[in-house]
């Protein structure tokens, strides 16, 4: 399925309304910014193999590992990958659930969420 990239991010903001206020609440220190695509340098870090899709991708220092002497120098960012969520998706639904699900797995790797409250709050 495709959508417009206006579209697109109408749908990324409706899927933020879905996520647990827990989570969300973190939402207001992350930068969340759209890319078409990942690119071939960051499928190459992620070790992905071949034909796995990388819908999101959390770029900064995690809460657990920041240090009052070296905070990061750039913002705490999670990077959607439009066509990538889109191709795995055959309706606005599930692009809109398969989008919260993107987002809460990369904002637990920002708070250092772990895999196990992750199920129990429905997303594993």
């Amino acid at each position: 399925m495709k959508v417009s990239e206006k579209d697109f991010d109408r749908i990324v903001e409706q899927a933020i309304q879905r996520i647990p206020p827990e989570i969300r609440e973190h939402l207001g220190n992350l930068v969340i910014s759209v890319r078409r695509r990942p690119s071939k340098t960051m499928l190459k870090e992620m070790g992905l193999p071949e034909g796995e899709p990388l819908l999101g991708l959390y770029q900064g220092v995690s809460l657990i590992e920041r240090s009052i002497t070296s905070p990061p120098l750039f913002p705490d960012t999670i990077l959607l990958f439009q066509e990538p969520l889109q191709e795995m998706c055959r309706t606005l639904e599930e692009l809109e659930e398969e989008i919260e699900i993107t987002i809460v797995h990369e904002v637990a790797h920002f708070i250092g969420l772990s895999e196990e409250r992750l199920v129990d709050l429905g997303y594993g």
